[in-house]
């Protein structure tokens, strides 16, 4: 039985026992009582006019006597049936706006309502789990590409915040442990409609869990998980995760590529949008002297080993190297806020600081201390919590690492644009000129914006998270009518205006082709990365999806040709 239903009839079992006896027992007096008819002759009420009265006298509603004036004793217990009444609905009454400001109750009821919104969604989700800096995050994005989500967290100050989120489409969520399979069914794990789970809590157990059950029910389905711990990553590696999100490497990574090729970095960074509205300048890393790491934590060893390999000179500063371990060649012990331990780690005489340690108050304090002592120093700050974000600007770090901007950058770029990935992928073996010729086009393409990107799909197979189908394209292949890619970049009111937006990679089957020409020709299967002003994306749109401004963008003619209306003509004759 429904939880709500069994829970109403197990507290309201007592009160609704009440009112059936008392109701009983006034209707059986009024039965039993002699009254008199309208000649002043002995008469009984019928059980049908008893009941019709105790009900509008019970609820005092007060219609009067009935069918005709009362005797004495049925006006006595009339008083009687009164009382006896008013007292069990009180009773009844009370006990029902009890059981709606029950906690229990109230949660049964959500929970009742989350599944019944859960299974009648028609198009394809994702299920978020845990919603804390990584999924807002995540859900923004999704949202913005209009594509629905389901989100799972025990927190309920967390789904509290979801719920009051002005949101353009509603976000079904749960407040309940994710890390327990019946909550995970619950919000759709095995749901047709249900494409990927996202493992995004702050706690590498759960995510680990998570991404066991979500495969082991549910085999065919994408799962993204957050993992900084290499057992749980290695654990979920078995189990067959689709993709695991380590902040600290994927954050080692990118400063060592700002290391060896800034553009490189640069637009890495425009094209995934790091949570940027506007655009960066490069960022110059020193490539040669000393490097001072404070803070040997998981987030300091991957600096360390990803710097060494590219050889770095680093001293590493330390407060408890007895647990978090150190380098091999020794450490300065202490925690980096006071003077003397930084001045131990050669400070002034250093190019570079990495601070990261899991508090942001020693964080800030270490770089003020430093910057005291060599105001000239290249600062790396790691950022903890994003309600620290105020001070952390303050201090004008070259480069915030923030954990969850990490994760969910990474799990969003892989869940809106698969196709970046491969195109960064790519664009990694081309040198730094390369990629400063192409920051100078996009820059030049969307101003101080950053820039929009975004994937178009000719009758592509499978799931696609972006919703509109190009259908006056594919129409157009599927007749034979050729169609070049810089069609598509024609402005659809003015043919010979460019559109403000680039064509970053074409996909056709297995094969890339980075920075396609506009005259490449385009097949049914392909699939095209594209970056751009948000305008340009839209206005590509209309083009994709109507044949009329497609043949204008194609032929500088939106009408059809002539041979069409003949062949109209002759069928409208034949009708007729």
């Amino acid at each position: 039985m429904d939880s709500v239903i069994f829970t109403v009839i197990r507290r309201m079992r007592f009160p609704l026992m009440a009112l059936t006896v008392v109701y009983s027992i006034a209707v059986l007096g009024f039965t039993l009582i002699p009254g008199q008819d309208a000649n002043g002759d002995p008469s009984r009420m019928g059980f049908f006019d008893a009941f019709y009265f105790v009900s509008f006298m019970a609820t005092t509603i007060g219609f009067g006597e009935l069918p005709n004036t009362f005797t004495p004793m049925q006006r006595l217990w009339t008083l009687v049936s009164i009382y006896a009444t008013v007292v069990v609905w009180i009773y009844s009454i009370g006990t029902l706006i009890s059981l709606a400001q029950d906690g229990g109750f109230r949660h049964a009821v959500t929970r009742r309502r989350f599944r019944k919104r859960v299974r009648a969604m028609a198009r394809p989700f994702y299920l978020v789990c845990g919603y804390g800096e990584t999924g807002t995050a995540l859900i923004r994005a999704l949202v913005h590409r209009n594509q629905l989500a389901v989100v799972i967290d025990v927190d309920p100050a967390r789904i509290g915040a979801l719920k009051m989120k002005n949101f353009p489409i509603f976000i079904p969520a749960l407040c309940a442990d994710a890390s327990v399979p019946a909550n995970l069914l619950e919000a759709g794990l095995k749901h047709n409609r249900c494409i990927g789970v996202v493992a995004a809590t702050d706690d590498n157990e759960i995510n680990l869990k998570i991404s066991i059950t979500a495969k082991l029910l549910h085999e065919d389905i994408t799962v993204y998980a957050r993992s900084d711990s290499s057992d749980v990553t290695a654990n979920m590696r078995s189990f067959d995760t689709d993709v695991i999100v380590d902040p600290y490497e994927t954050f080692a990574l990118l400063l060592a590529i700002a290391l060896e090729m800034p553009c490189q970095f640069l637009v890495h960074r425009w094209l995934s949008g790091l949570n940027l509205e506007n655009l960066e300048e490069p960022i110059y890393p020193p490539g040669s002297g000393l490097w001072v790491i404070c803070g040997f934590g998981r987030f300091g060893k991957a600096i360390y080993n990803r710097l060494k390999r590219e050889g770095v000179r680093l001293i590493v500063v330390e407060e408890s190297p007895h647990l978090t371990g150190e380098p091999a060649e020794g450490c300065v012990k202490g925690r980096g806020t006071e003077a003397d331990t930084l001045r131990q780690a050669r400070i002034e005489m250093a190019v570079a600081l990495v601070v990261g340690t899991n508090d942001d108050t020693d964080n800030l304090s270490i770089v003020m201390t430093a910057k005291e002592l060599n105001p000239r120093l290249f600062v790396v700050l790691r950022q903890n919590e994003k309600v620290n974000q105020d001070i952390t600007d303050a201090v004008d770090a070259d480069i915030v690492m923030h954990p969850s901007a990490i994760i969910a950058n990474r799990i969003r770029v892989l869940m809106t644009v698969p196709l970046l990935r491969n195109f960064i992928l790519l664009a990694r073996s081309e040198d730094n000129a390369w990629a400063c010729e192409l920051a100078s086009r996009i820059s030049a393409l969307v101003r101080d914006e950053a820039p929009d990107v975004w994937e178009v799909c000719l009758k592509c197979s499978g799931q696609s998270i972006d919703r509109t189908e190009p259908v006056a394209v594919i129409r157009a292949l599927e007749e034979g009518r050729p169609v070049k890619l810089g069609h598509l970049t024609h402005d659809p009111r003015k043919r010979h205006d460019e559109l403000h937006c680039l064509a970053l990679m074409l996909k056709r089957e297995r094969n890339f082709m980075v920075l396609p020409a506009p005259r490449t020709a385009l097949s049914e299967g392909d699939r095209i990365l594209f970056c751009g002003s948000i305008d340009a994306r839209r206005a590509m749109e209309w083009t994709l999806q109507n044949e009329n401004i497609l043949r204008y963008a194609m032929t500088g003619s939106s009408r059809p040709p002539q041979r069409v209306w003949q062949v109209l003509r002759k069928a409208f004759a034949v009708r007729r």
